[in-house]
């Protein structure tokens, strides 16, 4: 498993390819932005093709970070209201970068960084990077690692970890849009607006004009966010969901589409998901319910809301999350 230099940064910062292949799933990642560049699974039929949105030039990435196209996020993914936080009574300023709230850790955030990467097994690849203090507002020297790990049946794993020098919020996330269809990179490669969806999810966070949660939790039963049971995603969503309680192994969400007959299941041991459809996307290169994104995550804005789940790391603590997108047939 060697890795391909694939481009640079403006300063001259190497970036490299790396690709993992176990069980019929192949799948390239970018050492900038720790990005999930393609993921390829067979259908139905057998056929095997990418999945994920995404381009094709490595070098396409680095003028294009609205989307978020398979990256790692950090420090805080999702919103984070105001821009601020008030921790052991410091307030702490963040960039506004989505109206007057703080978006996926800031202006620069991880998904706008060249991590480090080391093999991590024979199908497994280790990125790693530190924040430093300061980083985007965020408090803490932190030291951040992700492992992307194809398992034994093709699954792709992702086992977070970071440790703080001082107390700092955290929550971290992958960004991949998903269209189990066939995703080819360009405009006009299909809609995933067909595919059904089922989340394991009673209620969702309210949210306010700006997009932030209110600090409700709302059930969804009788509304069109009930996904209990599958049904077609279509668009106009990027809701959080709270995650019903699960036994071990038991997915949080399943996607899956009656023509090309994948199936994606996810599992995690985060609290809450968030369905985005791409509302925003312009036609360059996709438009509006191209590729679902399925974010597992702490809850937005959980540093402003003493109701939700804590996310803050102190000194001495080890932040542990694990993500994994499992692939099958149907």
């Amino acid at each position: 498993m060697t890795p391909e230099r694939v481009g640079a940064t403006a300063d001259g910062t190497l970036i490299h390819r790396w690709t993992l292949e176990r069980a019929g799933t192949r799948v390239r990642l970018l050492t900038y932005g720790g990005i999930v560049q393609s993921v390829e699974v067979p259908g139905r039929d057998g056929s095997r093709a990418d999945v994920v949105l995404g381009f094709r030039e490595p070098r396409d990435y680095l003028s294009s970070h609205g989307p978020y196209f398979g990256a790692l996020i950090g420090r805080y993914a999702n919103r984070v209201g105001g821009a601020a936080f008030t921790l052991d009574g410091h307030t702490y300023q963040l960039p506004r970068n989505d109206g007057p709230n703080c978006l996926h850790g800031g202006e620069r955030g991880f998904d706008r960084r060249v991590w480090d990467a080391e093999p991590a097994g024979d199908s497994a690849v280790r990125l790693s990077r530190v924040s430093p203090d300061g980083e985007e507002g965020f408090p803490g020297r932190l030291a951040v690692s992700v492992t992307y790990a194809l398992e034994a049946d093709g699954a792709l794993r992702l086992d977070y970890r970071a440790e703080t020098g001082a107390p700092t919020p955290v929550s971290l996330t992958n960004h991949t849009y998903w269209n189990l269809g066939g995703a080819s990179g360009t405009a006009g490669s299909g809609t995933a607006a067909g595919h059904l969806l089922r989340l394991a999810a009673g209620r969702i966070t309210l949210l306010d004009g700006d997009s932030v949660p209110t600090g409700e939790l709302a059930a969804v039963d009788g509304t069109r966010f009930d996904f209990r049971e599958a049904r077609r995603v279509g668009i106009g969503y990027d809701h959080n969901y709270v995650l019903d309680e699960r036994a071990d192994g038991q997915p949080a969400a399943e996607l899956y589409d009656p023509v090309s007959g994948r199936v994606l299941t996810v599992t995690t041991t985060e609290p809450g998901m968030q369905l985005y459809t791409g509302d925003h996307f312009d036609g360059k290169p996709y438009g509006p319910g191209d590729g679902i994104a399925l974010e597992t995550q702490a809850f937005p804005d959980s540093p402003n809301q003493p109701g939700f789940p804590d996310t803050v790391l102190r000194p001495g603590e080890v932040y542990a999350s694990t993500t994994t997108f499992g692939f099958g047939v149907r």
